[in-house]
């Protein structure tokens, strides 16, 4: 595995740790395959936190690209109203 500073690891963590984050945005951004970053939580996190990561993402297609049903990966909801300008409402 390649040498990664602290801020690298906070956020691959960060990412592990979000539902609809793929392990494929991981490894386009700091080039770790899906087993480098297991092995990079096992070792930057307790065991039982490990473990409840594990169990959580491994039945999880949406952490998978190739298995994932979401095609647009947003940060927005779906079901968020679209605003079309920014303008604060007066009372």
């Amino acid at each position: 595995m390649k040498q990664l500073s602290v801020s690298d690891i906070d956020r691959i963590i960060e990412m592990a740790w979000e539902d609809r984050t793929p392990f494929e945005a991981i490894y386009y951004q700091f080039g770790l395959t899906n087993a480098e970053v297991i092995e990079l939580m096992r070792k930057n996190s307790k065991p039982s936190t490990f473990k409840m990561w594990r169990k959580r993402t491994q039945g999880r297609k949406t952490k998978h690209a190739n298995f994932s049903l979401v095609e647009d990966y947003r940060f927005k909801c779906s079901r968020q109203k679209n605003i079309s300008n920014n303008k604060i409402s007066k009372r």
